[in-house]
């Protein structure tokens, strides 16, 4: 298939798979007549590129899924150096959700307290 009917399919832009053929995560296969073809295999890759970053990994963290599935795998996370972006990737959440977590207990203990104290009228229309 064409550049355009890939795009199409894997719900991206010809733009896109372009710059990820230039980052290596696709493969550059041209025809005798110069355009790009593509397979099944190249729609599988780019659906498992676009799910892992639906979830919030950056492209680079992509990268074992893809040469996992390359390598023959029926999944891209049927190899180690994938399971290890996992790993990172729920300890990099587990962070974000602690942060998370202090920040919204300092926000509810500021609204707790500012209820509690009677506040002066506030001369930009809210209410007290």
């Amino acid at each position: 298939m064409r550049i355009g009917e890939l795009a199409q399919r894997a719900g991206t832009t010809t733009r896109t798979l372009r710059y990820y053929e230039s980052r290596g995560l696709l493969p550059a296969r041209r025809a005798e007549n110069g355009h790009r073809t593509y397979d099944e295999d190249d729609l599988r890759l780019l659906r498992q590129i676009r799910t892992l970053q639906d979830f919030g990994f950056d492209l680079e963290e992509t990268r074992p899924f893809v040469d996992c599935l390359r390598a023959g795998h029926p999944a891209g996370d049927a190899c180690p150096a994938s399971l290890d972006v996992y790993r990172r990737k729920l300890a990099e959440l587990d962070g974000l959700i602690g942060r998370l977590e202090s920040v919204r207990a300092e926000v509810a203990a500021r609204l707790a307290l500012a209820t509690d104290t009677p506040a002066p009228r506030c001369a930009f229309g809210g209410t007290s």
